[in-house]
């Protein structure tokens, strides 16, 4: 049996592992997709890939496959007392609002990265001020709406799908300076923008980390692009 036959072979088995357990899954054939959207594995094999469902759709022998993404399953973290159980829950009502606005923001932030990699330093300084006022008009509301729990919550996030807190975020975007000031604001609130996300030691962490899992498995909230690159570090 040659290697192509072994992963056709792979490839029916697991969809149909799959297809028992999410009978949810809706695929067309491969052929009525964008073929300009088409991607191939490493295998050489064809697919698209669903971003919502979080599927790839290959089509083997005339037959359409399906091949979900790796679900990462967490337990929900053991509680002391029925107060630490209510605050899991209280947590996770702050990131249902929180998300939608870090979603934008990193987005934002990953667009700006992009679009100032190749500017001399005078061209980025009149850019990053230009944006900063079109942003500051679209957001600066929705951001100091938001209550101290939620900003712990979105500078978690942040360092999270970014690897940087948000104090060296805003030291890279507008200089040192401004990073001070904005950490010294932030303390204010009980907002150190300087913390680290580590669910291994902050107990907080360790039950965003759960509710993330969570509600991407559940189709609660959507992963954001890299989500399931994070690797926690003990």
């Amino acid at each position: 049996m040659n290697f192509n036959k072994i992963t056709c072979l792979f490839l029916l088995f697991f969809s149909t592992a799959v297809f028992g357990q999410r009978d949810s899954v809706i695929a067309k054939p491969l052929s009525q997709y964008p073929q300009e959207l088409l991607k191939t594995d490493e295998f050489g094999n064809r697919y698209y890939y669903d971003e919502k469902q979080k599927a790839k759709i290959y089509e083997i022998n005339g037959e359409t496959v399906v091949v979900m993404d790796e679900l990462i399953l967490l337990n929900k973290p053991r509680f002391n007392n029925q107060l630490d159980r209510n605050y899991y829950y209280f947590l996770n009502k702050k990131l249902y609002r929180v998300y939608p606005l870090f979603l934008t923001a990193l987005q934002q932030y990953r667009d700006i990265q992009k679009d100032m990699s190749n500017m001399d330093s005078k061209t980025k300084r009149k850019f990053m001020k230009d944006r900063q006022n079109m942003l500051a008009d679209q957001y600066e509301k929705q951001l100091r709406d938001l209550t101290t729990t939620e900003g712990q919550v979105f500078a978690k996030l942040m360092n999270r799908a970014t690897g940087k807190n948000v104090y060296e975020i805003i030291k890279e975007l507008r200089g040192g300076w401004s990073a001070f000031w904005w950490n010294v604001k932030g303390k204010m609130a009980d907002i150190d923008l300087k913390d680290q996300y580590n669910p291994h030691v902050n107990r907080t962490d360790e039950f965003l980390e759960s509710l993330l899992q969570s509600n991407w498995n559940s189709g609660y909230l959507q992963p954001y692009p890299g989500a399931s690159e994070f690797r926690v570090r003990k």
